[in-house]
């Protein structure tokens, strides 16, 4: 039996006093070769949507004292980065020690990822090695688990001091204070909006500066919170026997971070202070700086590893920690469907450059979405952007991507100037390329699949023969380089056997836009003969852009009306919202749309509602609430 043999149920089995004997017979990769006394307690500290504005990383308007001070004692990664811009998928994988995209759907904002039974979660793993865990309080993770099986405690009062006497510990402890919905309605506080500095993308507007700067006042606020645990933590006697390590769960909340395959969305803070007495796990000594890229999946695998437990083969990490850190060469990062808008943006960082591809390049950044847009730094960007007002680089943002993007962070901090088509960088380009190519292949990234599809999930996509994922991605790559020559190509991968490689080669004659009119007629023929909805989506947008209409609209209300499953009708009210005034013969769908109970199909159906009706203003109350 190996470790990815062992069920989660079997792992606990036993109950409290059986748990080690229960890991122990299993193997269950988490068994313990040595008794769990003398071994480190962990207190993983995470805060809500954050870049690394602190001290610690050399920000000069930053008020972080604490964090400084733990930097100061412990070693600051300097490149590391959060699996995905946005908490769900990312707590997918602190939960998992998986990349969310390997079971789909989970790679999406608030989805039920499909996660094998056979594999135990990180604190499964623990608890079965005789440690008590505990998490306080935000779970999110994105797939069907009730978190009072995986943890000894999961509540608001959930703490290491209710464990029993002499069990090593793993605490977690989320800070909510810099969530995103503290920029909403943001007041004037202690940081001057003249101090801070606005990145080139984004207009330099008083809202703007005013954003920023309340971001620095919750960041300080907590930066104390993070005082009061260390506090307890010295309190109970404890600082001496327990690593610390602080993260932010994914990038910041300001325009172009959170939900976006972007540095800012990417890049977290993470400092790890190793006490004394566990002084040889470290791979550095206190006050240390590290280089190297570090992954979100990363952070699971190091918390096994050093508690002496064996990473299970299943995980995607590797531990950044111990006698032997296993360095990386690059971190990884996608974007899917974020909230209500679809895209599909995969990543890879290494200690300088970072690497973006985009699958659906025809999608801007800015669409649209209900709640991100309470933010009032969006709605005056886009405001701008209406009246015209806006230079080159802060209009891109509006304008449809670039299939493949490469910058240099050092030299270009707010990633501006694309070095993509850069002669110079172009055997580093192809070097990015194929790493990022081997990680989705190695992962088995389902990204590809589109959601609702039964293919998704570890398992399903796993059986030979199932997921083609070399052929689609070779598809996917096709479309989104938006190459004319490449017509013929998509016709004949439209006729492929595999509705993933028709789906690709359909968006592809979406993505060429009016160099995709000589195919009409076939697009025409496939929209009444295909029998999948995920290929006849857009295929049907592309028609109606291309100025045929009739049948495909009606097709794209009639699936936002009546389909089974909410998120194929998202898909079809997407492609609705890209069709201009051809939607209008279908207002009362779209009414229908933004009145039911599912959250992103009532935001998006909103949108298109103000869209149609000639009201929509950035500031238009499209967030209908969850």
């Amino acid at each position: 039996m190996t470790d990815t043999d062992v069920s989660r149920r079997s792992l606990l089995a036993a109950g409290g006093a059986g748990l080690l004997a229960a890991a122990t017979t299993a193997t269950a990769g988490a068994a313990a070769a040595a008794p769990p006394r003398g071994r480190p307690n962990v207190l993983w500290l995470l805060s809500e949507d954050n870049n690394p504005y602190l001290g610690a990383y050399g920000d000069p308007v930053a008020r972080t004292p604490v964090l400084d001070a733990l930097a100061e004692e412990g070693i600051v990664f300097e490149t590391a980065y959060s699996p995905a811009p946005v908490c769900a998928p990312s707590r997918f994988s602190y939960l998992t020690g998986m990349y969310a995209e390997s079971c789909g759907p989970a790679h999406h904002m608030r989805a039920l990822g499909e996660w094998p039974e056979r594999f135990a979660s990180v604190p499964e793993h623990l608890r079965a090695a005789g440690y008590y865990a505990t998490n306080n309080v935000k779970t999110d993770y994105n797939t069907a688990v009730d978190p009072a099986t995986l943890w000894d405690e999961s509540s608001a009062t959930a703490h290491w001091r209710g464990r029993p006497e002499g069990a090593p510990f793993f605490a977690v402890f989320t800070d909510m204070t810099t969530h995103e919905s503290s920029q909403f309605g943001a007041a004037d506080g202690a940081t001057d909006p003249r101090d801070v500095s606005v990145p080139a993308y984004l207009p330099d507007t008083p809202e703007v500066r005013a954003d920023i700067a309340h971001y620095y006042d919750r960041m300080a606020v907590m930066d104390a919170n993070v005082g009061k645990r260390l506090a307890e933590l010295e309190a109970d006697g404890l600082a001496e026997d327990t690593i610390v390590v602080y993260s932010a769960d994914n990038g910041g909340v300001l325009p172009l971070s959170k939900r976006f395959a972007t540095e800012d969305g990417l890049h977290v803070p993470l400092v790890v202070r190793v006490p004394e007495k566990w002084r040889h796990l470290a791979p550095r000594p206190p006050g240390s700086r590290e280089d190297a890229p570090v992954d979100g999946v990363d952070i699971p695998a190091t918390i096994l590893a050093v508690c002496g437990v064996r990473v299970p083969d299943n995980f995607h990490g590797r531990s950044f920690l111990g006698r032997r850190p296993d360095r990386r060469e690059f971190a990884f990062g996608q974007r899917s469907r974020m909230d209500e808008r679809y895209d599909l943006q995969r990543t890879a960082r290494d200690e300088r450059y970072v690497y973006v591809r985009n699958y659906m390049p025809h999608r801007p950044y800015g669409q649209s979405m209900g709640y991100m847009w309470q933010q009032r730094s969006y709605q005056v960007w886009e405001q701008l952007h209406l009246e015209g007002r806006l230079d080159e680089v802060q209009e891109r943002f509006w304008d449809p991507k670039e299939p493949e993007e490469l910058y240099d962070v050092l030299r270009d901090p707010d990633c501006v100037r694309n070095l993509a088509g850069s002669e110079r960088h172009r055997p580093r380009l192809r070097r990015m390329r194929r790493a990022l190519d081997e990680h989705l292949l190695a992962t088995n990234d389902n990204g590809f699949i589109p959601e609702g599809h039964p293919l998704e999930g570890y398992d399903d996509s796993r059986v030979p023969g199932a997921y083609p994922l070399g052929h689609v991605m070779r598809v996917a790559a096709m479309a989104a380089e938006r190459d004319p020559a490449n017509l013929p190509h998509l016709l004949d991968e439209l006729g492929d056997d595999h509705e993933v490689v028709r789906y690709w080669a359909a968006t592809g004659l979406l993505v060429l836009g009016g160099d995709a009119a000589p195919a009409v007629q076939e697009m025409a023929r496939v929209l009444a003969e295909e029998e999948s909805v995920a290929v006849r989506i857009p295929v049907a947008e592309a028609l109606a852009r291309l100025g045929h209409p009739f049948h495909a609209v009606r097709f794209l209300a009639e699936t936002l009306d009546g389909h089974e499953d909410p998120r194929v009708r998202l898909q079809a009210l997407n492609a609705l919202t890209w069709v201009g005034t051809a939607a209008l013969p279908y207002r009362d769908v779209v009414a229908r749309a933004a009145e039911h109970p599912d959250e992103y199909l009532r935001n998006a159906g909103r949108y298109l509602g103000f869209v149609l009706d000639g009201t929509y203003t950035p500031t238009s109350p499209v967030f209908g609430g969850f």
